[in-house]
């Protein structure tokens, strides 16, 4: 009988692991042999390749290199549901040595982020590199926890779900420690067209 069983029910739950495994992102590949996208005190300039989007960012810090940071992202294609990107853009400068909160304009959704280092204020300034796909909305959004936990710590932010979008940020700047705290913005998109500019 229980032989009966197992081979009834095993099947089943082949299919459902084969149907939801695909809703978890991990493990991330950063780039070329894990290699820093930038180097202390210098600016960067990361794109996804086309199609795809960040799902993690991992950073570490250095108070004795210009209290700055080594970043690193990785990317993932969106998903089907969504197509291809219509249109890839730059979004305005968030300067450095000040608190922000930006989301990608037009509904777009972070593909790459742009920094240049001021050591006048030991901060960077940033850009989002944002790309919209068709007249997709978000919905369901939420910020992270903060990133890093504390001022000079290690980040490791990583997308584990499939289906949830970086659509922004906000950031505190402490002028003590001169680093920067990352609330990432968070949402779903519909998998239909709607008429909406910005949500």
């Amino acid at each position: 009988m229980d032989i009966f069983v197992l081979c009834v029910f095993l099947p089943l739950v082949t299919v459902a692991w084969g149907q939801y495994s695909d809703y978890y992102y991990g493990p991330y590949n950063y780039g070329d042999n894990d290699e820093w996208v930038n180097v202390y005190r210098q600016g960067f300039n990361f794109q996804c390749p086309h199609g795809q989007v960040i799902v993690a960012v991992r950073s570490v810090f250095s108070k004795k290199e210009g209290s700055d940071r080594l970043w690193n992202y990785a990317c993932m294609p969106a998903s089907q549901s969504l197509g291809e990107p219509t249109e890839c853009w730059w979004e305005e400068i968030n300067r450095a040595g000040t608190e922000w909160y930006q989301t990608c304009s037009n509904n777009g959704l972070v593909a790459g982020f742009q920094s240049q280092y001021f050591p006048s204020v030991l901060d960077r300034e940033w850009q989002f590199y944002c790309c919209r796909y068709s007249q997709r909305c978000p919905y369901s959004c939420w910020l992270t926890t903060e990133y890093p936990g504390h001022y000079g710590e290690d980040m490791d932010m990583i997308m584990y779900t499939y289906d949830y979008y970086i659509r922004g940020a906000t950031t505190t700047f402490s002028a003590v420690h001169r680093d920067r705290q990352w609330k990432f913005i968070v949402c779903r998109m519909t998998d239909y067209d709607c008429p909406f500019q910005n949500v």
